[in-house]
Order: structure tokens, then sequence, then C-alpha cells
């Protein structure tokens, strides 16, 4: 299927809180490979997770002394889910605390390690499980998406370091994005090809690649969100477009002082004034390389004109409701050339407009 039809099971797993994704061995491996100094001596928690399913527990028991962890702590909330899973299972939330196992050959035996009963239902923001993340110092999992802002906000209060999953909408939060901009937060290496399987049981099977498993889900535009120090993020991103000479091609906003980029790639070298960037940018984005302003969204930039206009169809046709401002997003004058159909109608001179999806505002710091 596919990203329209993700995209929408995404959103019904948000809506009916059915969000309990479990993320693919290789995918884990993947990432987590970037990160390994990261890991010697250090405490592991991964506080959404069912060892006895769990491919995070897997990932970090198997390579336990390899990584030179400290200790693994793992908790699983209170969920029918798991029934689906596992026979025999307790309706009562779990943990799991690993220290190794002195015979190397062995791999981990949960019935030897032991499986413990919380007296709470193992949400990551009962008392139980704050109280084993104090003892952390790493945090790994896929936290539910729709409490993701929650998540992180108790990550970040707790000064804990992380590799979690997130969507790249996520990017578009004013409380995330506000971490992004102060440099609390980044995207990891990422998903290949920009998307993710996960299992879901209330799914049915419909995934692409190659790792088919009943229940999987393909969800477009998903990354990993850390604070742990990467070399990737200190890469310069090479540009090879110039602006001076190619205006045409990067049309300013109508409502700030800022040229319009529809693709990362074409940024321009030359160019030393504020430019909107799709959110996709961040998975390139160096700190060291670029600045960023702000997001181009109502409450996060002041918008230079406050117009009223006509909202038109997807045929660009009146729609007969009304806005102030593109619906707060920023937004350009309609290019018959370029763009399929207008979004917005001026009510004052009859002027034509496109919207534009949430852009990052960023400047070039090397310029």
């Amino acid at each position: 299927m596919g990203q329209k039809n993700s995209n929408a099971n995404l959103k019904k797993a948000k809506t009916g809180k059915n969000d309990e994704f479990y993320t693919q061995l290789p995918d884990i491996e993947r990432e987590l490979g970037h990160y390994k100094e990261h890991f010697k001596d250090k405490v592991v928690f991964c506080n959404c997770d069912d060892p006895r399913v769990s491919n995070f527990f897997h990932y970090f028991s198997y390579n336990f002394e390899h990584l030179g962890l400290k200790k693994l702590i793992t908790t699983c909330y209170k969920n029918q889910e798991i029934n689906l899973f596992s026979q025999n299972n307790s309706e009562k939330a779990i943990y799991l605390e690993y220290v190794g196992d002195k015979n190397k050959n062995r791999v981990p035996d949960l019935s030897e390690i032991g499986i413990k009963h919380l007296k709470s239902d193992g949400d990551f923001r009962s008392k139980e499980c704050v109280e084993l993340l104090k003892e952390a110092d790493i945090v790994v999992t896929n936290p539910p998406f729709s409490l993701f802002r929650e998540y992180v906000a108790q990550l970040i209060e707790s000064d804990k370091k992380f590799i979690i999953i997130g969507h790249q909408n996520a990017i578009t939060y004013k409380e995330i994005f506000k971490l992004i901009k102060e440099n609390k937060i980044w995207l990891g290496y990422g998903f290949k090809g920009g998307a993710a399987h996960f299992i879901n049981s209330h799914y049915e099977d419909y995934a692409s690649a190659g790792d088919h498993k009943e229940g999987m889900i393909r969800v477009s535009g998903v990354n990993w969100f850390t604070n742990l120090e990467i070399n990737k993020r200190h890469e310069d991103l090479i540009l090879y477009k110039k602006y001076y000479g190619n205006e045409n091609e990067y049309p300013k906003y109508e409502n700030y002082n800022a040229i319009n980029i529809n693709k990362t790639k074409d940024i321009p070298m030359d160019y030393e004034g504020a430019m909107g960037v799709p959110i996709t940018f961040m998975d390139k984005y160096n700190p060291d390389q670029f600045k960023i302003i702000a997001l181009g969204i109502v409450g996060s930039i002041d918008f230079l004109n406050n117009r009223k206009m006509e909202i038109l169809d997807k045929e660009g046709q009146p729609a007969g409701k009304f806005t102030f401002n593109a619906k707060g997003t920023l937004y350009r004058k309609y290019n018959p050339k370029t763009d399929k159909t207008p979004a917005f109608k001026d009510c004052e001179n009859g002027d034509l407009y496109s919207s534009i999806y949430a852009r990052i505002i960023i400047k070039n710091k090397k310029i």
C-alpha cells in the first residue's frame, strides 16, 4: 500500500490508542550500530517493551557483553495485545532486569532471568516506571505515537539520553520543534527507504517488503530521534545550486520574507537570507552549517499580513469557506506552470495563492 494508506492507518492507530507497534530487528540493528560507543557501562531502559516479544530486548540482551552494558531494564504496559503473541500470559504489567550471563556461549533465557510483575499498569508515567527511569542512563524504545509529546517531555525533564522512534510530523509539534531549534534533540540515521515496517495486530497484512509477517503495517516518514552525539549531524550538506540568476525558481512567500524551497537538494549555495525548507530537511540538518529560525506556522513566526481569503477545493473552485492568512501557514502566489490548483483566493483583489505545507525557516551560517 502507498503512503496515503499507511498514514491513514497510523492516524487510526493514534485515535484508537492501538499504537503499540513492534519494531523489526533489522531496523534496530541498522540504527543502533551507530551508537556502540555510547552504551559501554550504561544502564539501558526500554520502557515500552514486552521482553517476550520485543526486538529491543532481543538486540540488547544478545549483544549485552559486546556493547559492554551494565544493566538492561524493560517494562511492559498491561495491554490485551500481549495475549496475541504469547500463551499463558498474566494480565499484569511486567518488567525485567538483565545484567548479563557469565556463560557467554548461552543465549538469554527468560525463564532463568525471571519476569517480575509491576504493581501498576506499567505506563511509562507510573510511579514504578519513573523510579526505574531514574536508574537509567539511556532510554531506547518505540514509544506510543499518540503520546510522543508527553514521552519526550518526561525524558527531557529527567535529563536522560535517548534513542526513540517517532513520526516525522512530530517535528512540527511546537514542543518538539522548540527542542530541535535549541539543539536538545535531533534525528538519527533513519529507516531504510524512509519507511518502517511494524507489527500491529489491529491491521490486516499489506506490507510489500520482503520481511512480510501477519499484522505488518508499513508507515512512511518514520524517524529515529536522539540526543546522543553522532557523526551524521556534523556532516555538511553539499550545495550545488545557485539563487542569483535563477530567482524564478525560488518564489518568496507573501506573508514572510523568505524564499520557498520544495526539496532539500535545491537549497542554493549563495543565498544569505531566510529560506523555507520542507521538514524532511531535518534529516540533513547540520547545526554548524545552518541556523534554524522558526517553524512556518502561526504561533511560531510573525506573518507580514493577515488577509481574508476564500478556501478553494481540490479543483480550484470556491468551497464556501473562508480563512485568514491561509489557515496560519506560509503561502505564495499561485503559479499555473508549477502548481496543480490554487488553494486560496484573496477576498479583496481576487489574487490566487498556493498554500505551503509546514516549512522550517533556516539560514546558511557559512555565507
